[in-house]
């Protein structure tokens, strides 16, 4: 799992939040950071809005996200640290040129 900033309620619409099930058939709610295109497939970062045990405050976790035969997304969880580490090297760089552009503006 990689660090992000923590996200408080007040920064995250309704709209952001995904709803997934566990292998258990629980519910869990997860605030979506940013969607990621990596080699042709997409992938979004997603924390949970409550605390999963064995997970820090400041982590995420990353999803595949692809079709159903219906046309409903389907979130499936990436274990594979190479896919993870891309994705979240691209959403570092994002980061960054949003940081590059507020200071260019800025100045």
């Amino acid at each position: 799992m990689n660090e992000i900033e923590p996200i408080s309620e007040d920064e995250f619409a309704t709209d952001d939040i995904v709803t997934l099930c566990s292998a258990t058939g629980e519910k869990i709610d997860f605030i979506e950071i940013a969607g990621i295109a990596h080699k042709g497939q997409f992938y979004a970062i997603l924390q949970p809005v409550e605390l999963i045990e064995g997970m820090a405050e400041d982590e995420a976790l990353v999803f595949h996200v692809s079709r159903d035969d219906e046309g409903n997304d389907k979130f499936e969880i990436v274990l594979d640290d190479e896919i993870i580490n891309a994705v979240f090297e691209t959403y570092n760089q994002m980061l960054d040129n949003v940081e590059n552009d507020d200071d260019d503006q800025n100045a």
